[in-house]
């Protein structure tokens, strides 16, 4: 091959790639994208008005006393069964990821022997009285901010209240379940009679 073909060879080539750039800067100038001014995308929500926000059919959260005096231990014994990836019940038990959950009821906040709790839980002090246990089944990082617990928490009270009667079985004595306070509706939704 002569030294002329090959000059033809590659200026056909060049020729192309100089073609091909003169079109990129062409399509970039008529089709320029753009730019957000912050990444990201904006997600659309549906805004809400002030009477809307309360949740018009959310009925009001019952006291703790009135979901105990409905509550079944079965069903409670059945609902902890997923909190037995990380916890144990029985007398004795070791602590897993999750400290051991025996006479739970009245007992000091992180004080079981042997378990690393986290300093939101540390902090936070008292005991796990009825209404506190509650509280934090219901969202335990909202109620004890920085407390090492995943779980996301049991959204209904009826559920609340029966893991609550279970763990309260789990002790040697276990501990009286607080009466419902007079005044309190029962299931009709009559207030009680004196």
């Amino acid at each position: 091959m002569n030294s002329f073909e090959l000059n033809k060879i590659l200026g056909a080539i060049l020729g192309t790639c100089l073609i091909l750039l003169a079109l990129n800067i062409g399509a970039g100038a008529i089709f320029a994208p753009e730019k957000p001014s912050k990444p990201g995308f904006n997600i659309a929500v549906k805004e809400q008005a002030e009477g809307e926000k309360g949740g018009a059919a959310k009925e009001p959260e019952q006291p703790i006393e009135a979901l105990l005096a409905k509550a079944s231990v079965e069903k409670g014994q059945a609902t902890a069964k997923q909190c037995q990836a990380c916890h144990t019940f029985e007398k004795g038990g070791p602590n897993r990821v999750g400290p051991n959950l025996w006479n739970i009821v009245n007992r000091p906040r992180a004080s079981e022997a042997g378990f690393n709790y986290s300093a939101g839980m540390k902090s936070k002090g008292g005991n796990w009285s009825f209404d506190e246990l509650n509280k934090f089944l219901a969202n335990p990082r909202g109620y004890i901010p920085g407390t090492a617990m995943t779980f996301a928490g049991l959204s209904r009270a009826e559920q609340r209240a029966d893991v609550i009667d279970y763990l309260h079985t789990l002790a040697d004595s276990p501990v009286a379940l607080p009466k419902a306070a007079e005044g309190t509706p029962p299931a009709g939704g009559e207030p009680a009679k004196k």
